[in-house]
């Protein structure tokens, strides 16, 4: 890949300590002539406190990956640690529950989360303003947008006062004036928090608008293509000069021939 100004290729400065850590991982599904392997020997040091975003062709492993970190499921072989931490994970559905108020959604977070009853309104509270939504307690789910509906989902995930934040594609059903503005907030969440996030995207100038460092996977089996560290100021707006330029040149990257 072509270096530009604004791209540094190398391993990220881990010297704030480790908030994930993935040695020589692979997984592979099936049994002897059926078994198919989804990543290969992958090693990814993510500094604490960064934020990391996958970027690749679809059924390069990007989610696997993400889903081992989560421990939603084992990797065949190496190993993944978070040092301890908490871990948090948000989807691109929502998952709340329709039969519940958005207070409601969020308060069974906190109570699996062990929180206290008395407790848990002014913690609903403070979520709620934490993604910019007061007073909405009492709604459901079908009665706000889409893009409130995942503001609530992020709320429900910090509820359970993670420092590890796993997101796999969460804005990628949201049209792209509110995609966004759901940028502006993740983002504004992960400096007020000092959150560790790793971010699994196949849109190129998202990467390039959200990350410190953006990780490209190649396939077949899933592996890490490039390490590129973004380093031109915040914040960045996805369709400005600068980063327009770097999207495109990701984009023509993962559309090489596979080889």
């Amino acid at each position: 890949m072509t270096s530009s100004p604004a791209i540094q290729q190398g391993v990220e400065n881990v010297q704030g300590g480790l908030g994930i850590s993935v040695k020589s991982v692979s997984k592979y599904y099936g049994r002897g002539s059926q078994r198919e392997q989804v990543l290969e020997n992958l090693d990814l040091d993510v500094a604490a406190e960064k934020f990391v975003c996958l970027l690749g062709r679809s059924g390069c492993g990007k989610s696997t990956l993400l889903n081992l970190v989560a421990g939603l499921d084992n990797p065949s072989q190496g190993s993944i640690s978070t040092g301890g931490r908490k871990v948090g994970v948000m989807f691109q559905e929502d998952n709340l529950f329709p039969w519940l108020t958005v207070g409601g959604n969020i308060e069974l977070a906190l109570k699996l989360s062990h929180v206290p009853r008395p407790e848990r309104a002014a913690r609903v509270a403070d979520l709620l303003e934490t993604v910019r939504l007061p007073g909405l307690e009492k709604l459901r789910p079908h009665e706000i947008s889409g893009g409130m509906r995942q503001r609530v989902a992020l709320a429900k995930t910090l509820a359970q006062e993670c420092s590890v934040l796993l997101m796999d594609e969460p804005f990628g059903a949201l049209d792209a004036f509110t995609r966004e503005a759901m940028h502006d907030e993740i983002e504004r969440i992960w400096a007020e928090r000092r959150l560790t996030i790793l971010f699994v995207t196949h849109d190129a100038r998202e990467a390039v608008r959200l990350a410190d460092r953006v990780i490209v996977m190649a396939t077949s089996p899933g592996r890490i293509d490039t390490e590129i560290d973004i380093t031109f100021d915040r914040p960045r707006r996805s369709d400005s000069a600068e980063s327009a330029g770097l999207a495109t040149e990701l984009s023509n990257h993962i559309r090489r021939p596979l080889r």
